[in-house]
């Protein structure tokens, strides 16, 4: 008799970009499809003084167990962080989570029921899509334009659906890229607050800006905004800004959110790896961190640079796109102009054939998925592959 698997499995697939990175061993593929940093931008010399710190000064808590809500230095270090940001959060004020990717699973674990509403962006993150539904959520998507979100029609949505939560990565989103203005931010707290939605900030991407840095944080904004602090749950990490490997993400919500986040992370994984934690907070607290961020944002900004002209001359008026102003990510939307490809699953196809590869974007929408976008990242090519790869892809379209 064959194994009978919950049901809720039923409507979760694998993920269509995980499938594609099997494609990517052939030779000489050059792609633009992962989402991962540069790992030649990863600190090594720093992260390995860390790692020798934490074992030289407090081995025992960095080998031992720990306690679920995160390791206290650690938490110290993400307070004095957040500072920065023009976030005041004390160090009780967080979890420390595995990568923001748990945090957003035990969002879903502790606030979604079978059949509730969620509103996401179109498109979104798509580990997200596939998380909620995993719980049962009934998945909304509101669009996005040059701005992000469109405000208006979320309003719509919300008053209609009255959702359980509302997501959101209004800073360089996966995948869109896009920016979400300091009035729409705005305009999003007063929609939480009028109607009692909490709003789920999702910002991995939030320090890798090229040029002015972007708006504050949604959640640094609740100070503006009188009771609007319970409304607003923040997913960080430094996964994109320091090193996926260690995991380490972290949680802001309100205190009884944080308690069921934390019961739920108690039947997950116990608590993230403290030695993980450990070498993090000595790394934060070595001060190496606004040098490297200096550094990553130098080398994405000339890659995405190089990576917009070489589509623009390329691939001319077939393709179009909004330049980012930071994160790892162009979206793009194939025209079909002059008779050339339109449909981003058959491109991605001869891509391949041409030994480059992206991402179709349909996988990205929750309802209604646009087959003619895709998304391409820049962020694991130097300039020069990104010019030949972009070469292949006028070839293939």
């Amino acid at each position: 008799m064959p194994l009978q698997f919950a049901s809720r499995l039923d409507n979760v697939e694998t993920s269509a970009i995980r499938e594609l990175f099997k494609l990517l061993g052939k030779p000489g593929i050059i792609s633009f499809a992962g989402g991962f940093p540069d790992a030649a931008m990863f600190d090594v010399d720093g992260i390995r003084e860390s790692v020798n710190r934490a074992l030289q000064q407090e081995a025992g808590g960095a080998l031992q167990y720990g306690a679920t809500e995160g390791y206290e230095p650690l938490r110290e270090q993400l307070s004095v962080f957040m500072a920065s940001k023009g976030v005041a959060v004390p160090a009780d004020g967080l979890v420390v989570t595995t990568g923001s990717q748990q945090a957003l699973d035990l969002i879903g674990k502790t606030m979604i029921s079978p059949g509730d509403k969620v509103i996401v962006e179109g498109p979104t993150f798509l580990a997200t899509i596939q998380c909620f539904r995993l719980y049962g959520a009934d998945i909304i998507s509101a669009p996005i334009d040059e701005n992000g979100v469109k405000v208006d029609v979320l309003e719509q949505l919300i008053a209609r659906h009255k959702p359980k939560f509302v997501y959101l990565i209004p800073t360089f989103g996966n995948p869109s890229g896009r920016l979400l203005s300091l009035e729409r931010r705005k305009r999003v707290l007063e929609l939480a607050v009028n109607h009692e939605t909490l709003i789920v900030e999702d910002d991995p991407y939030g320090d890798l800006y090229f040029g002015e840095p972007p708006p504050p944080s949604i959640l640094s904004l609740c100070a503006q905004q009188p009771g609007a602090r319970e409304w607003v749950a923040h997913c960080g990490s430094l996964s994109k800004v320091l090193s996926p490997g260690l995991r380490v993400g972290w949680l802001i919500a309100q205190p009884e959110l944080l308690a069921k986040a934390t019961m739920c992370k108690q039947f997950s994984d116990a608590h993230t790896s403290t030695f993980a934690q450990a070498t993090a907070a000595q790394y934060l607290k070595s001060g190496r961190m606004p040098a490297t961020l200096a550094k990553v944002r130098k080398t994405y900004a000339e890659r995405a640079a190089a990576m917009g002209a070489a589509l623009k001359r390329e691939l001319g008026d077939a393709i179009e796109f909004t330049q980012p102003q930071g994160g790892l990510f162009f979206w793009a939307r194939l025209t079909g102009a002059n008779g050339k490809i339109s449909n981003a699953n058959e491109f991605a196809k001869e891509a391949i054939e041409e030994k480059v590869a992206v991402v179709p974007g349909a996988p990205f929408f929750a309802t209604n998925p646009d087959v003619s976008t895709l998304r391409l990242s820049f962020a694991t090519a130097d300039v020069a592959k990104i010019e030949e790869g972009v070469g292949r892809l006028g070839r293939a379209i």
